[in-house]
C-alpha cells in the first residue's frame, strides 16, 4: 500500500508527521534529506514514541573522544527515554524490543498517477432468490 504524506517541498528538513494508515498511526520523519518511517507506538508501554526528540548517536574510540556519528539516528521515547533507530527499528539496547519501521521514498506525481489501479473483487452468485456475496 502506498500513502502519499505531503508534497516534498511542504515538508522541511528535521520536520516530522504523524499519519494515519487504517488503525496505525506512522511516524514520518526528514532528517536533513533522508525520510524515516516508524510506527507510532513505543514497544514499551504503548507511548506516542514519535513525539520524542531525534538524536544524533554519539561514537567513541576510546575513553575521552567522542564524535557524531552520520548514520540514521536515534529517536527516543517521550515516556521512558527509551531509544531506537530511525532505520530499523532496532532498539538501542540489546534484547529490548523493536519498533515497527517503514520503507519511505520520494515519488513524482507522474508515477503516482500512472498506475495500474486494482479494485479488490469477489465472486457473486444468486441463490435462489439471494445475492450472495463471497467473501
Amino acid at each position: 500500500m502506498r500513502v502519499v504524506v505531503a508534497p516534498l517541498d511542504e515538508f522541511p528538513p528535521d520536520s516530522r508527521r504523524i499519519v494515519r494508515v487504517g488503525v496505525r498511526e506512522i511516524g514520518v520523519f526528514r532528517v536533513g534529506e533522508r525520510f524515516y518511517e516508524v510506527r507510532n507506538r513505543c514497544p514499551h508501554q504503548g507511548a506516542p514514541v514519535c513525539a520524542g526528540r531525534v538524536s544524533p548517536r554519539i561514537v567513541s574510540g576510546r575513553p575521552g573522544e567522542f564524535a557524531l556519528d552520520a548514520g540514521a539516528p536515534l529517536l527516543v521515547c517521550p515516556w521512558h527515554g527509551w531509544q531506537y533507530d530511525l532505520a530499523s527499528g532496532q532498539s538501542y539496547s540489546p534484547g529490548d524490543p523493536r519498533v515497527k519501521s517503514y520503507g519511505v521514498s520520494v515519488a513524482s506525481g507522474e508515477e503516482l498517477v500512472a498506475g495500474p489501479y486494482v479494485v479488490e473483487t469477489y465472486p457473486v452468485n444468486v441463490s435462489e432468490r439471494y445475492v450472495v456475496l463471497e467473501a
